[in-house]
């Protein structure tokens, strides 16, 4: 008797579909038929999920010898149920609906929290701005002592936001670091509030992407003019900043929201394999750019500019996750 035989057979007498043991393997499928189908073979991690799940060895299973009761371990009766052994933390509908709650509303907080990081130094660079080219009813020290006061307001309840959402959002940590499994139910609960909140998604992905793109005319008008020196200027640098941190609002409101239904049905980034690998990486890697950031922007005093860093970071980090990937397999 091959694996694929044992297989259908041990499926079969579970009183399973190959659906319903795919949820329970946390695989497509596909997968499923393609190993009783003897089209493929399933990972050694799958094998050995198998033989827990089934209640039988990973001899049994693989090898072709082992075809009875004789030869290898009793086979379960579908009458007499079997005490499955837990592989990983069980997901259940409760915490599901939960998480996905608490980051919905993150998700608002989270993109209003950037949004104040990205508009904070505006108020300094207006007033800046009136001191130097205005009738003078500002002074350069007036200016920079209020509006340093409104940036540093903003980045306080920037932080605010983000605390806030971490904290309610720590009891679920797990579902980023470690690997699990759902509860029957909780995988179709998740695909569904997905294809709910599907085109809502795509809506903030064109509007935070256009945006983004159109954020760039006041910069050309700001070239064509070669007027970066007066007032008109300075309207336009804030013109930039107005649509740039509109576009990241909408992007970061339907990404964290997206992502969240990643996290629970372990796609993407947040697969067993990646989960592990990446989130050392994560942190690392983003506290090395705030730092950069800050030391830059408080060394510097150029917070109109400083900004850039970001997006170079965010463009930088696939390659560096790709280049972490490859040096850990070598």
């Amino acid at each position: 008797m091959t694996f694929a035989d044992k297989l259908m057979q041990l499926r079969k007498q579970q009183g399973w579909s190959q659906e319903e043991l795919a949820q329970r393997l946390d695989v497509t499928r596909q997968s499923v038929s393609k190993w009783e189908g003897a089209q493929s073979v399933p990972e050694l991690e799958k094998i050995v999920a198998l033989s827990r799940l089934f209640g039988v060895s990973t001899d049994y299973l693989l090898k072709d010898k082992l075809e009875g009761p004789e030869d290898g371990p009793e086979l379960p009766s579908p009458s007499a149920p079997v005490e499955e052994e837990v592989l990983f933390r069980q997901v259940s509908m409760g915490e599901a609906e939960a998480f996905l709650a608490i980051r919905e509303s993150g998700a608002r907080a989270i993109a209003w929290g950037v949004l104040l990081c990205i508009y904070s130094p505006m108020l300094l660079i207006f007033l800046a701005a009136l001191s130097e080219y205005g009738s003078g009813s500002f002074s350069p020290s007036l200016a920079v002592g209020l509006g340093m006061t409104a940036l540093l307001v903003m980045v306080a309840g920037a932080v605010a936001l983000f605390i806030s959402v971490g904290g309610k959002s720590a009891p679920f940590e797990y579902l980023e670091k470690e690997p699990f499994d759902t509860e029957p139910g909780v995988r179709e609960m998740a695909e569904a509030r997905r294809e709910q909140c599907r085109d809502a998604y795509i809506r903030h992905n064109i509007l935070g992407c256009c945006l983004c793109v159109l954020s760039a005319i006041p910069l050309m008008f700001l070239y064509m003019t070669e007027r970066a020196e007066d007032f008109p200027g300075v309207v336009l640098l804030l013109a930039f900043f107005l649509i740039v941190g509109a576009g990241v609002f909408f992007l970061v409101r339907g990404g964290v929201r997206w992502e969240s239904f990643q996290k629970l049905l372990q796609e993407g980034d947040y697969t067993r394999e990646k989960k592990s690998a990446s989130h050392a990486l994560s942190a690392v890697y983003w506290s090395v750019v705030t730092a950069i950031y800050l030391a830059y922007s408080l060394i510097t005093f150029k917070w109109a500019w400083s900004w850039i860093i970001w997006c170079v970071a965010a463009v930088l980090y696939p390659a560096v996750v790709a280049l972490a990937s490859a040096v850990r397999k070598r």
